[in-house]
């Protein structure tokens, strides 16, 4: 018993002295601590919250990434209106106590915010230390001369406000919705975001680093310095080391410049993203003063005229998609748990192609983008100088981007780029969605050529584009010259279009930034060698951008929850490179009602182009995302074989999507016929005469079986099935696991005309974060443990709130037994 506790004794001892040794060592160099626990939060504007005085013991204990509008409730008369998904806005304010050891005295200490939505003020014991309105962007700031250090405390208190509504044409969430680090360095130190790493030449044989680095010296006295960097390779082998020196004054800057050959590089590609570490380190003497550590994917990226986008050495079409930065049940605050799975699903497909749409994302999105393989195009900004938000319900002008424009572009464009510029996954840029300023004179054309000459000497490496709307109508881009001044010419939506431009200008680089999910658009990209890619609107539905009562826009290719839709279906035949087939039946449907925006409300329709503009208080047309004939009604395609009413649903219209030679339809086990693929990869359909039992599609190449698909008729709801989309989940705050919850019948076939209340328990080292499902018309609340099925399904998403132990999750509902799930956690 003895012996224990004086183990234990010496055990306490050893690991505070290893603290204390990783925390003295740490004042060398990079010390970077993660700052998201434990702050204060009020939604509500309070006088004095940035004084150190003030008393915050009432307000809320929680965590950052938090996004407070998500929280709702939803309202039709919250002023975000149909842009914002009807969610809250207003002001709140963030604090947060804490301490700096006295050996960060004589270093540089900063804060480094990867997102704040919006219009945040940062204060640091009562002092204003910035202002930045755009929610979107990642920025620091100096606090050394306002902090106290050896043990006394600080206080920081962040300012949001996002009360000027409306202030987006989608949901943007609300509060310090991204990371927040805590860094210090030597005085002197790498500049924030001051390191480029650049590949050149590259070829399989051999690629040049080009090494670049911004260095100030805040120290009293001149120095020289050495600029050590060091390549590693992905399997963790150092490749080569190169040093370079410089003698740099007090108060100055000096640039660094290295070239770096690295030979039969591991090279980064969608199918084997390869990915090199290279350490820079800034020393002086034996002393260490910064060190960064950049992640760095070696390829060659270029586009031409004639053949479109080339990945080293090799012609692909990017086949694209358009994504908000919301994710769903958890709004703008969103583990990357969540992205990973949706990226999954869309790569499955064959996507390989991601625009930011239409700002800036958190920094592991692109990190992710990285790793998965994944090519980006990263845009800034959704609005210049016009306003394309509408006005709010006070008659104002509302709080868009328009605001900010003239006095920020730079600042925020800087920023952006100089954060995302060492990203192998970012190959294009673009600075404008849609822009509704006059580009048809010479001031369109300087705000467009202003920010793609700041991009060029940010990072020459990478070609700028911009989403150009109706550039034979509204812009006429492609009659006053505007088009040929950009890098890359981009045109939302009327593809035939985009295709005549460069028949008319053979030298010009095209690519369509904004696409519909139609025949049409497929068919401009798949035959015109010259089309370098497209992106969909969109790869997934969103909060927002519709009108009540519905919650969010459903022009993706998977719903918030993760299930296909029909375009998500017919996709994979266009795109995937493995044999697919799928099976849809036709089902009657009302169309939706005309909704009317209320009084002030913005006015575009949703998932029209965003100059499509109507009298307030007029009806909106009504477009639907899975498909054109759901919003018109008429008939909508399911992915089932259980109608709602079979004793009326007599006849079917069946869709097949298959990219094989042929396909065989059959009815429980009678042939329907084979169909063989058009060569304008159309759909096949069949008329069958309804029945019970099953539907099964055969698809072949070369007469040899490739690919099945097959639907059941389902019996009445007998239980729930719970499964989840991984089984451990790590105890931190990226994690996330997807449990999916589905009515079946006795035989396991899902119930789809099943709505049922399901009540989610848990127990162990777990929690709830959030529930939802797929239906845009559903208003209960995300942060919660019960959802109704939407076609026989709703997820909960589980954390992890342990490093170890298991999660057991339950789900009741009426007149069923109950369903279990074990799932472990893990550090």
């Amino acid at each position: 018993m003895h012996q224990n506790r004086l183990f234990f004794v010496v055990f306490l001892l050893f690991s505070l002295l290893s603290v204390y040794s990783a925390n003295a060592q740490s004042r060398q160099g990079r010390n970077i601590i993660n700052f998201d626990k434990n702050w204060r939060f009020i939604k509500e504007d309070v006088s004095g919250a940035e004084r150190p005085v003030f008393n915050d013991s009432k307000w809320r204990t929680l965590d950052v990434p938090h996004d407070w509008s998500i929280e709702g409730p939803y309202e039709q008369t919250n002023p975000t209106g149909s842009g914002g998904g009807y969610l809250p806005a207003g002001i709140g304010w963030y604090r947060k106590t804490f301490t700096v050891d006295a050996a960060e005295a004589k270093r540089k200490v900063s804060i480094e915010f990867d997102g704040v939505m919006c219009n945040s003020e940062v204060f640091v014991n009562g002092v204003s230390v910035g202002k930045r309105p755009y929610g979107y962007v990642s920025f620091a700031y100096d606090i050394t001369p306002h902090l106290n250090f050896g043990g006394k405390p600080n206080i920081i208190a962040v300012r949001v406000d996002d009360s000027l509504q409306p202030s987006s044409r989608w949901y943007t969430g609300a509060g310090i919705y991204r990371h927040v680090r805590l860094v210090s360095t030597g005085t002197a130190h790498f500049d924030h975001w001051g390191v480029f790493i650049r590949p050149q030449n590259v070829t399989a044989q051999k690629a040049a680093l080009n090494v670049q680095a911004k260095v100030t010296n805040e120290s009293a006295v001149a120095g020289v310095y050495t600029l050590q960097t060091t390549v590693i390779d992905p399997s963790g082998k150092t490749v080569k080391t190169s040093e370079s020196k410089q003698n740099i004054a007090a108060g100055k800057t000096a640039d660094y410049t290295q070239n770096i050959e690295v030979a039969n590089p591991a090279l980064w590609d969608t199918q084997r993203p390869q990915m090199y570490k290279v350490l820079t380190k800034l020393i002086s003497g034996t002393a260490t003063t910064d060190a960064v550590t950049t992640p760095v994917g070696i390829r060659e990226a270029k586009f031409l005229a004639a053949t479109g986008f080339w990945l080293n050495g090799k012609n692909i079409k990017m086949y694209g998609v358009c994504l908000h930065h919301d994710g769903g049940a958890v709004g703008a605050a969103v583990p990357l748990a969540v992205w990973e799975r949706r990226f999954k699903k869309l790569k499955e497909i064959g996507a390989n192609a991601i625009r930011t749409s239409h700002n800036a994302m958190a920094p592991e999105f692109l990190d992710l983008c990285d790793r998965m393989g994944i090519l980006v195009m990263n845009e800034t900004f959704d609005t210049w100088e016009a306003n394309k938000v509408g006005r709010g319900k006070d008659g104002g002008n509302g709080g868009g981007y328009n605001l900010y424009f003239k006095q920020w572009w730079d600042k925020d464009t800087r920023d952006q780029v100089l954060r995302d510029r060492n990203h192998p996954s970012v190959v294009i840029y673009s600075v404008g969605n849609e822009i509704h300023d006059n580009l048809r004179d010479t001031s369109g054309f300087r705000k467009y050529k202003m920010q793609q000459d700041l991009i060029h000497q940010l990072d020459p490496s990478r070609p700028v584009t911009m989403a150009l709307l109706q550039p034979n109508g509204t812009s006429q881009a492609y009659k006053t010259g505007l088009a040929e001044i950009m890098d890359i010419t981009g045109q939302n939506y009327r593809e035939n279009e985009l295709v005549d431009y460069h028949n008319a200008h053979p030298d010009r680089v095209v690519i369509g930034t904004e696409n519909t999910h139609v025949l049409s658009q497929w068919l401009a990209l798949r035959d015109n060698p010259f089309m370098s890619g497209q992106f969909l609107w969109t790869g997934v539905d969103y909060l927002g951008e519709d009108f009540w009562p519905s919650r969010g826009a459903t022009f993706g290719l998977i719903d918030r929850t993760g299930g296909w839709h029909t375009n998500g279906l017919q996709r994979a035949a266009w795109w995937s490179a493995k044999p697919v087939v799928y099976i849809q039946r036709s089902s009657p449907t009302p169309p939706r009602p005309m909704r009317t925006p209320p009084a002030g409300a913005p006015v575009a329709a949703p998932g029209a182009p965003a100059g499509a503009n109507r009298p307030a208080g007029t009806a909106a047309p009504v477009l639907d995302g899975p498909t054109a004939a759901a919003a018109r009604g008429g008939i909508e395609f399911l992915s089932d074989w259980t109608p709602a009413d079979p004793a009326t649903y007599t006849n079917a219209r069946v869709q097949v999507f298959s990219n094989a030679d042929e396909t065989e339809l059959f009815l429980n086990g009678k042939s329907l016929g084979v169909k063989y693929k058009s060569p304008l990869d159309s759909a096949l359909f069949w008329n069958v005469p309804f029945e019970k039992g099953t539907l099964k599609a055969i698809a072949r190449n070369k007469g040899k079986q490739v690919a099945t698909d097959e639907l059941k008729t389902a019996g009445e709801p007998a239980k729930i099935i719970l499964t989840a989309d991984k089984s451990t989940i790590g105890n931190n705050w990226y994690d996330v696991s997807f449990v999916t919850a589905t009515i079946v019948d006795a035989n396991g076939v899902v119930c789809p005309n099943s709505d049922k209340l399901i009540q989610f328990g848990i127990a162990g080292s777990g929690v709830i974060a959030a529930v939802d499902n797929a239906d845009r018309n559903d208003h209960d609340l995300y942060q919660a443990t019960q959802r109704k099925t939407y076609k026989g399904t709703c997820i909960a998403l589980i954390k992890a709130s342990a490093s170890t132990g298991k999660i057991n999750v339950k789900a009741s509902a009426p007149g069923l037994p109950d369903a279990t799930l074990s799932l472990t956690a893990k550090p």
